[in-house]
Order: C-alpha cells, then sequence, then structure tokens
C-alpha cells in the first residue's frame, strides 16, 4: 500500500511538472506553438534523479516563425521557473523551416529537469 501511494504521488509530480513545463514554454513562444509531441523519459544519476523532455513545437505564419525564432534563441539561457525542478540543460535539436505557401517552422527542443530536493 505504502508503495502504491508513492508511485501516485510520483504519476501527480510529474504530471505537475509537465503543466508547468508546458506553460513556461508557451510563455516563451508568445503562445504561437502547436505541440506537436512532448515525450517524457526518467534521468538519473549517482547524485540527480530527473526526466528528459523532448517537446516538438510547431509554428504556422510569419508571426509565429518570429515567435519560433525568438524560442530558439532564448531557449538555452532562459531561467526556468518549475516547482521542485531545476532546468539543467535545455537545447534546440532540430529545426525544420520552409517559406512557402506560407512561412512555416518546426523546432524539437530537448529539455533535462532535475528534482530540486
Amino acid at each position: 500500500m505504502h508503495i502504491e501511494t508513492s508511485l501516485s504521488q510520483s504519476r501527480m509530480i510529474r504530471r505537475g511538472t509537465t503543466e508547468h513545463l508546458r506553460k513556461a514554454i508557451d510563455l516563451l513562444t508568445e503562445g504561437r506553438a502547436e505541440w506537436l509531441r512532448h515525450e517524457e523519459k526518467g534521468w538519473a544519476s549517482i547524485t540527480f534523479t530527473g526526466a528528459r523532455h523532448t517537446v516538438t513545437l510547431g509554428f504556422h505564419g510569419l508571426q509565429a516563425v518570429e515567435a519560433a525564432e525568438h524560442f530558439i534563441t532564448q531557449l538555452p539561457e532562459h531561467e526556468f521557473t518549475i516547482p521542485g525542478q531545476l532546468v539543467a540543460d535545455a537545447t534546440i535539436s532540430a529545426v525544420d523551416h520552409t517559406m512557402l505557401p506560407e512561412p512555416h517552422m518546426v523546432v524539437t527542443a530537448e529539455l533535462l529537469l532535475l528534482e530540486d530536493n
């Protein structure tokens, strides 16, 4: 029974962390990103535990592509505020940009979140 409670609490924390991360990214992209994919994989070292998040976002139209360009430049140095978490690494791993028939960009980012106890 204690294990079930622990697992349930762990899922709730992850769900809350994911929601906070999504809100933070939405703010950073000025609300112009379409969420295409979000994967989360557990991550651990000898001293830290956390999760690696891979997000793929679509940006359609000129203003959205400008927001994507802002996101790309700001993400690596952005100071995230996610309760109980530290964003240890945030990188852009792929960008696909087309101009015709209208500006469109797909951006994939990887973020490593560590539990901040």
